[in-house]
């Protein structure tokens, strides 16, 4: 984390200075606003915690309770939501108090005695290196506890106006305040007031049975499974070894088990097979007792014993699979001729199993691909067309979601006498994880992202996908430091700029070239989008990474483009150089060519392009088509000399 640069800071620098709407935040929700924001689920807290860091931005967030969520329903950490979490600031708090998943292990019947289970197998969770960070377990309302607090600390202050409620809204896509929203008190003193509110923007994060997607007339399509699940938060004394590993069981004739080890080391989630339904049941299946879900999971545990001592949650669902026929406003027959005005993220997208780990996670990154869209389109930094991508882009993503849950949903309760290959399920466990793990989305060709006419240049950078960090060592200080962990969630863009074999130079070289084209010819996009009077990194965050051992690098030797300048005092910031050293090469690791590589990645983590060092005009095509210049009078002008500012909280 930078500070000082703005002047000396004696207090917690993760508070960062009220600025703009955060500065003296009324308590009362105004009559008109930038973007009103709908739940506090994953989705919607991502997109409250990305929107309070530009407090130019005016900002409400309504939810139906009348306090934070107590008790979540999800508990599954991927690894690329715990990325997400890092550019946010608190991933390694969220990791300290979370169970780390390190394997898991497949109980099957004991081929001697059937009635009796056994270890048959283990499966390391990231055997291959995905991600440094871990699988991890915490209960929702943590995660939503980090992000609201994030937002609470940025600059816009934005604090969720609970015990509010979205009634439903009227779209005119030609008025500056497009949506007009009614909105509904039902707790405390104001409790049955209704009014009227207008917003630039609505994004709906409110849950499964989402009012903002009925306001905008969207239904969720699919079928359920008939196979029911309950599944229980428990606390209890077993003689089962793994209570405290992930563990697939499955039993002769009683039924699966998926259980999840718990934050804390002492409570277990089981997620217990309840069997088919019949498609005639009209929920009944969802009566049942936790005595009945306690005493089957006895039997399927045979010949260990169960002992529940407290349950601290459970419910009894039904398999579904379902996503909606539209994630924003436009009409499948206006896509293209106008632009959206709001916009549904999260369950009110995509409902599926809980067993893949796949609903908060997914959902965090559908808030984190439109909270930094939203934030350029509002502060003149890029246009409406921008908005559009957001559900050409996540809807792929969520059906390939349903498409994993349906399957792996259906493997997970098959009856273990129905596979010719016992080892099938630890196979297809294994083959898969790269996409429950978050990392087998890849965003194709469109306004926010190249072709892959240059991969080559960098084969360990997947155009589309996330950006895979490496380790490097930072000149300024000589310290390895993450490549990726640099990427902060302050809408900037990222321009990895990986050096050709020449050692570092100020002309001369294929580097120095570019790096004299970026810094200094208008026609360049460093220049043209970044404010005069502003940090000279506000927009994009240039970073240099030399193939020389670290002792062979300088920083008087290396081009002003990548030691950028900090207002208000000048301070030129050399903490943006990085080489090789100790054996170790991202060059080498990452399969970048040694004549060099520019390595473009978006304000949400994905590599927009890989291009070669002379990559003027397509650099300079790629980011007019979805950029805007400021002008002296711009309301962007100012929030972007504070851009950089909006950093680790």
């Amino acid at each position: 984390m930078q500070i000082h640069h703005r002047g000396y800071q004696a207090d917690d620098p993760r508070i960062k200075p009220a600025a703009g709407h955060g500065i003296d935040r009324s308590a009362e929700i105004p009559d008109e606003m930038d973007v009103l924001i709908v739940g506090t689920g994953p989705a919607a807290a991502v997109v409250t915690a990305q929107l309070s860091r530009f407090p130019s931005i005016n900002v409400r967030a309504i939810e139906k309770r009348d306090g934070r969520l107590a008790v979540g329903q999800a508990d599954g950490i991927q690894a690329r939501s715990v990325e997400t979490f890092q550019a946010f600031g608190f991933a390694n708090e969220v990791i300290d108090e979370a169970y780390r998943n390190v394997e898991m292990c497949f109980w099957k019947p004991d081929k001697d005695d059937p009635s009796r289970i056994v270890r048959a197998s283990r499966a390391p969770d990231d055997a291959t290196g995905m991600s440094e960070f871990p699988h991890i377990y915490v209960n929702q309302s943590r995660i939503l506890d980090y992000f609201l607090r994030d937002a609470q600390r940025a600059p816009g202050r934005v604090v969720p106006d609970y015990g509010v409620e979205f009634l439903g809204c009227e779209i005119d896509p030609d008025a500056e305040y497009a949506v007009s929203a009614r909105i509904r008190y039902c707790a405390g003193p104001r409790a049955g007031e209704e009014r009227v509110v207008r917003a630039k923007y609505l994004v709906g994060g409110d849950g499964a049975r989402s009012t903002v997607r009925a306001a905008l007339g969207h239904r969720l399509q699919g079928a359920a499974a008939l196979h029911a699940w309950g599944v229980m938060d428990v606390m209890a004394n077993t003689d089962f070894p793994d209570i405290q590993v992930k563990c697939s069981i499955q039993s002769h004739d009683a039924g699966n088990i998926l259980l999840i080890p718990r934050e804390g080391e002492y409570l277990v989630r089981m997620y217990v097979d309840l069997g088919e339904t019949d498609e005639h049941d009209a929920g009944k299946v969802r009566q049942t007792p936790i005595e009945d879900m306690i005493a089957r999971a006895n039997r399927i545990l045979h010949p260990y014993t169960l002992d529940v001592r407290a349950v601290t949650w459970w419910s009894v669902y039904e398999v579904a699979h379902r996503i909606t026929d539209g994630f924003d406003d436009v009409p499948a027959d206006q896509i293209g001729t106008r632009h959206p005005h709001a916009f549904i993220m999260g369950d009110a997208c995509h409902t599926h199993s809980a067993k893949a780990g796949q609903g908060m996670n997914v959902s965090i990154q559908d808030g984190f691909n439109l909270g930094w869209k939203l934030a350029a389109v509002l502060e003149g930094r890029a246009p409406e067309a921008l908005l559009d991508t957001y559900a050409a882009e996540r809807k792929v993503v969520a059906q390939d979601l349903i498409d994993f849950d349906r399957e792996w949903s259906s493997i997970m309760a098959r009856p273990v006498d129905s596979w010719e290959d016992p080892a099938a399920l630890e196979k297809y466990y294994v083959k898969t994880i790269e996409f429950p793990a978050g990392f087998m989305t890849q965003y194709t060709e469109n306004l926010i992202t190249l072709g892959t006419e240059h991969q080559d240049l960098a084969p360990g950078f997947p155009v589309g996908k996330r950006f895979k960090s490496a380790e490097v060592i930072r000149r300024a200080d000589n310290r390895w430091r993450h490549l990726g962990h640099t990427h902060e969630a302050d809408g900037r863009w990222r321009v990895y700029v990986f050096a050709d074999a020449a050692a570092p130079a100020l002309s001369g070289t294929p580097t120095a070239d570019f790096a004299d084209w970026w810094q200094n010819d208008p026609a360049s996009p460093r220049v043209r989008y970044t404010p005069a009077d502003g940090d000279t990194d506000a927009v994009f965050d240039t970073r240099v990474i030399y193939q020389q051992d670290y002792t062979e690098v300088e920083p008087y030797d290396v081009p002003d483009a990548f030691k950028p300048v900090k207002v208000p005092y000048g301070l030129v910031d050399i903490n943006q150089i990085f080489a090789s050293g100790h054996g170790r090469d991202i060059h080498r690791d990452r399969e970048i060519s040694r004549d060099g590589a520019i390595v473009v990645v978006r304000p949400d983590q994905y590599v927009a392009g890989v291009l070669p060092l002379t990559a003027r005009d397509e650099l300079t095509e790629f980011f007019a088509r979805h950029m805007i210049a400021p002008t002296g009078d711009a309301p962007a002008a100012e929030a972007l000399v504070t851009i950089a500012e909006k950093t680790t909280l």
